[in-house]
């Protein structure tokens, strides 16, 4: 398994924002994690991210322990939480080149990435200047430009206008049938229905459903319902 959660609790204060999350991610997968605004999501991305240390139990990336060998699991992921930021001080390529050496890597990487995110006109572009939408741009060849064999994503269409959207989708799709395991975060149904082949829901710091999409699909069709009508009622 590439991605393993095993009874991840977290609390802030009297908040169970996490209460005993349990699941597992095969290498290759495309896994959404749907649910409401303070369902548990971003922690849950944090913790698998090493970002935030929970309460009790075991995250896992690649079979390594993301507390007890950060170094090995961070090397083969890539995250972009929610509203990430880039470095604003510095260019579109300096990000790049900057974080490219963090990682060992050439010169090639930070090309590819450009590519990859169609950055080439905002090479020379100061962070502090691009919109919301091209900074998402930026955050996100951040975090494929080492070609991580998972990705984590936060919410990742956020800002980005239709075309930007469909381009994105596009390359991950793309990255995800060469073999990197794609784990989505959204509460927009439409999101995990174009990114992912199987949704957990969470709702409340709990694993409430884990299907197929197409069994998703399925269940709409039986209720004469909209699949985002199905969803809402798997996330009350």
């Amino acid at each position: 398994m590439c991605i393993a959660a095993e009874g991840l609790r977290k609390r802030y204060g009297d908040v169970a924002a996490l209460d005993g999350v349990t699941f597992e991610v095969p290498c290759g997968g495309a896994v959404a994690l749907l649910g409401p605004n303070g369902a548990g999501k971003s922690t849950t991305l944090r913790i698998l991210a090493g970002l935030l240390r929970p309460d009790a139990g075991v995250a896992r990336l690649c079979g390594y322990d993301v507390q007890r060998q950060p170094r090995e699991a961070k090397a083969c992921m890539g995250f972009l939480p929610e509203d990430a930021a880039p470095f604003l001080s510095l260019t579109v390529r300096e990000n790049l080149e900057y974080v490219a050496a963090l990682r060992g890597l050439d010169g090639s990487a930070v090309d590819w990435a450009v590519e990859a995110l169609g950055l080439g006109d905002l090479e020379d572009r100061l962070a502090s200047s691009l919109s919301r939408g091209n900074r998402q741009r930026l955050a996100l060849a951040l975090a494929i430009m080492h070609k991580p064999r998972v990705l984590l994503l936060d919410e990742p269409l956020n800002y980005l206008d239709i075309p930007a959207q469909e381009s994105v989708i596009k390359m991950l799709r793309g990255m995800n049938a060469a073999g990197t395991t794609i784990f989505v975060s959204t509460h927009i149904m439409s999101v995990a229905e174009r990114l992912a082949r199987e949704v957990l829901v969470i709702n409340r710091g709990r694993i409430v459903w884990r299907g197929a999409m197409e069994e998703l699909k399925a269940m709409a069709q039986d209720a004469g319902e909209r699949i985002e009508e199905v969803a809402a009622r798997l996330m009350r």
